[in-house]
């Protein structure tokens, strides 16, 4: 039996009562719908076990836009959700406005699809604006916040990031919601954030901060402003609200951002996450990085650990593949070799695509041939805690990973 790495004990001990407002960790029926699918052995039963005890907040848990299987993505609502389930890290992904303030956004070009920009005037501020479906074409519109003011930012009202490329009118695009997805909590409109309303508000939740700085969609320098000034805005915000740089998990895409932030503010820098998607990447020499080819990684591991790179993280499908026995979920060579490196792995993001029933998607595309639902969730998460040994998991529904981790005495 594989080893687990901590006992789950002293569970009243462990509570901690969750948010500002002394609300204890609630984390509703899905871990306990989760546990009953999957099949029988000796983590269902460890899992069934801790079904209605008591669970804290932990930093393994950690929340990937705020709770966005239900809620509108980057608002106040989303956090209070995650915060609520027991995230004990919490995201703003930051892009910057016309007026170089920045915001939580996914991405500076999404507000077409997250808010409700092309039903108002702001309309005539997109780049694309909203064109109809026709023939194989799909629909389009690109909207970025680079083209508006704060001000302007914030009259918006958000939505499930989502749109209907079949659909001929602006309403029938600020549709298409998966059907996995509920629009309960979007039916009153929620609030959009500044970067800096949301470290006020993660602060008063009790919990810690990894904001990402996104690849902006213009070219910089923007009005003046070039990518390490825009790198070293993100830090000062947390400087002038007084946080701790061993609170923040600073995160880009973009390993010149880390390596900056690394040279020129060594304590934030120290645990700056690279967030790798070099299996986008495609080179005529060198190919993709294959997750079960070392020689694929470049840098190599240990080069980044050189550089100065402490954290690294992959989506989940890079960390694990198929056993050889067709059947179990077992760690990639990507994972052993970033773990030989001494690199702390996060991983991204549970719960993104939907039911299990039919292998996954993208997130679970290295072991599609052996997921068949949604019990099959819990396998893969023990997996990646125990072998791979991540040290944190973003995830769309945080009550999911906080379930486990507290059963498991994770922190």
């Amino acid at each position: 039996m594989r080893r687990m790495t901590a006992l789950y004990a002293g569970a009243a001990a462990a509570v901690i009562a969750g948010t500002a407002t002394g609300q204890a960790i609630e984390l509703g029926p899905r871990p306990e719908y989760l546990v009953n699918r999957m099949q029988e052995g000796p983590l269902k039963d460890r899992l069934e076990a801790c079904i209605g005890q008591p669970a804290h907040r932990t930093q393994f848990s950690i929340a990937h836009r705020g709770a966005p299987l239900m809620f509108p993505e980057h608002t106040v609502e989303g956090n209070r959700a995650a915060a609520l389930m027991g995230a004990g890290i919490m995201e703003c992904d930051v892009t910057f406005t016309k007026d170089k303030q920045l915001v939580c956004r996914h991405a500076q070009n999404d507000l077409a699809t997250t808010t409700n920009i092309l039903a108002t005037d702001l309309a005539d501020t997109c780049v694309t604006p909203f064109t109809p479906a026709s023939g194989d074409a799909p629909a389009t519109a690109e909207c970025r916040t680079s083209e508006i003011t704060l001000d302007q930012f914030k009259s918006l009202h958000p939505k499930m990031d989502s749109y209907d490329k079949t659909a001929s009118s602006v309403e029938g695009f600020m549709g298409g919601n998966p059907d996995w997805r509920t629009q309960l909590y979007a039916v009153q409109p929620a609030t959009l954030m500044t970067h800096k309303e949301s470290i006020d508000l993660i602060k008063s939740l009790g919990a810690k901060f990894t904001p990402e700085l996104k690849a902006p969609e213009v070219e910089m320098p923007f009005d003046g402003m070039t990518q390490e000034d825009y790198a070293q805005m993100l830090v000062d915000e947390y400087k002038s609200a007084g946080i701790p740089a061993s609170d923040v998990f600073l995160q880009s895409f973009n390993l010149s951002d880390i390596l900056f932030w690394i040279r020129n503010d060594p304590d934030f820098g120290a645990q700056a996450i690279y967030l790798d998607d070099r299996y986008e990447a495609w080179d005529e020499d060198e190919g993709e990085i294959d997750p079960n080819d070392p020689a694929t990684f470049k840098p190599t591991m240990p080069e980044l650990a050189d550089m100065g790179v402490r954290y690294i993280a992959p989506p989940l499908w890079m960390l694990v593949t198929a056993g050889h026995d067709g059947v179990s979920i077992v760690p990639s060579a990507y994972a052993m070799e970033a773990k030989e490196a001494g690199l702390n792995i996060i991983t991204w993001s549970l719960e993104r695509s939907g039911p299990l029933t039919t292998g996954g998607g993208w997130y679970y595309q290295s072991i599609n041939d052996v997921v068949h639902g949604d019990g099959d969730m819990y396998n893969l998460v023990d997996v990646l805690a125990q072998d791979v040994g991540v040290v944190g998991m973003f995830s769309d529904w945080p009550a999911t990973v906080s379930f486990y981790a507290s059963c498991m005495g994770l922190n």
